[in-house]
């Protein structure tokens, strides 16, 4: 069949082999297709792509080999293996952790469903499908993993958490496990946390050089709050601990209460939270205090009470690093004055707001340079030049058809001097101005920037284009 380019890049290579599908003409917004599936999703294919979708059913091999023709890069599609089950639940449940591992994922889904069992796994913040599994080999594998948990095996109704601490040959590390009764069975996720903070180093993570600067002046104070904001997954946790690396010296005494623990690092006391007794971020802090701490870690301010303490520790001489949920930087601080915190309290303490977010960064072995049209920024969005070329995933095997591989992190930094100190303390809302004229970059700045040099594509950092 001889198709056009524009019509075979209207689908991205991931949805034509995840649907099953071959666009071969668009006309007035009507897209169609051919497919040898009869339960095709058509309405999600036209909510993901904004055309109306009408279908024709092919046979099996005539789409396989015009999938193969037009999108080759998963043609030696990887993702999904059968992994050979000899009846020892163990075995399996050690191969596929270790496997994760090696492939750097961040968590593991186990998940039951009414004709299939699949194994995902998260990559770079993407979920990759990567096994099958017969209906009747899932129950023992779940049982396993409830056993080395410590978890109920008998409770198949209600939610559990546990914790393995899995120890391979000379691989170890802790998994926060999490199980959830779903319709068709239990779904179970497992969190890979690191127990080696050694790699991780603070100028590699992604500063530009003048929020390195300004970061580190931050750090340098004896006394203050450093906070860092972002959603879940963001990277928050490695900023902190490779900001702890750089503070542990034996002059210092250091604390930190985390839920969980996700690194060790020698010569800093940890400790865990366990809200089930009672033992809260505020209740920890109120504790450290009477430590003789030189610097506290919290792992994240959640409520009024815990934004109070580490207030007041912070005013009582030390030096405080914690986590806010905020969108942006300054966002930061009418979050605090929304937990209650008074305005001239956080100018008192704050030393240094950071943003962050992490942005998947294009696979170097199969990304491709087209030209690049401004209709693809958002809405009143200005760029600060302009563009007339850009790379777009593809996907190969080396990324596992995805186009992308490895995350960065992008980074804004505001380090509160005196007249942004005066601002926080007389509640001044709009100070993009004043940033500005200090050389402060926000996260969209940072973010055209990873677009500019083709590090990563316009998909990945369109929701950081927005300012907040």
């Amino acid at each position: 069949m001889d198709i056009s380019k524009q019509t075979i890049d209207s689908i991205s290579v991931q949805d034509a082999w995840h649907y099953r599908i071959v666009p071969i003409l668009i006309s007035n917004n009507i897209l169609n297709v051919i497919t040898d599936s009869t339960s095709i999703q058509i309405e999600e294919i036209e909510l993901l792509y904004n055309y109306s979708i009408k279908a024709d059913i092919v046979d099996k091999q005539l789409l396989n080999e015009l999938l193969e023709l037009y999108y080759p890069s998963f043609q030696k599609d990887t993702r999904i293996k059968s992994l050979s089950y000899t009846g020892n639940a163990e075995q399996f449940l050690n191969t596929l952790i270790s496997e994760a591992r090696s492939l750097g994922s961040s968590d593991i889904h186990v998940e039951i469903y009414e004709e299939i069992c699949r194994v995902r796994i998260r990559i770079d913040g993407l979920m990759i499908e990567r096994y099958h599994l017969d209906k009747q080999e899932y129950p023992a594998i779940v049982n396993k993993i409830k056993i080395q948990s410590n978890l109920d095996i008998s409770e198949k109704r209600l939610p559990q958490d546990g914790r393995i601490f899995f120890q391979l040959d000379a691989t170890q590390f802790d998994i926060r496990v999490s199980v959830l009764p779903t319709l068709h069975g239990e779904k179970i996720v497992l969190r890979l946390l690191s127990n080696d903070a050694t790699d991780i180093d603070l100028e590699k993570l992604g500063f530009s050089e003048i929020d390195f600067k300004n970061y580190l002046d931050g750090v340098k104070r004896p006394h203050g709050i450093i906070l860092i904001s972002g959603p879940t997954g963001s990277g928050k946790t490695t900023t902190l601990y490779a900001t702890l690396k750089l503070l542990n010296k034996i002059t210092r005494n250091i604390l930190t209460i985390e839920d969980p623990i996700e690194y060790t690092l020698e010569g800093i006391n940890q400790v865990q939270l366990k809200e089930n007794i009672g033992f809260t971020f505020a209740s920890a802090l109120r504790t450290f205090l009477r430590q003789d701490p030189d610097v506290i870690m919290v792992g994240e301010i959640r409520d009024a009470e815990t934004a109070n303490m580490a207030i007041r520790a912070a005013l009582t001489g030390h030096l405080v690093l914690s986590t806010i949920h905020t969108n942006s930087a300054w966002g930061t601080i009418s979050r605090l004055i929304d937990m209650g915190v008074p305005s001239f309290l956080i100018s008192a303490t704050l030393t240094t707001s950071v943003a962050q977010r992490l942005v998947r960064l294009l696979c170097p072995y199969c990304k491709t340079e087209k030209e690049f049209s401004s209709e693809l920024y958002p809405n009143q969005y200005l760029p600060p030049r302009l563009l007339k070329k850009h790379f777009v995933p593809v996907g190969c095997e080396k990324c596992y058809g995805t186009g992308y591989k490895g995350r960065k992190a992008v980074y804004e930094v505001i380090s509160i001097d005196n007249e942004l100190s005066h601002c926080i303390k007389n509640n001044v809302d709009s100070v993009k101005e004043i940033l500005k004229q200090k050389g402060v970059s926000l996260l969209s700045e940072n973010a055209f920037e990873l677009l500019a040099n083709g590090s990563s594509s316009i998909e990945e950092i369109y929701p950081l284009l927005f300012n907040y």
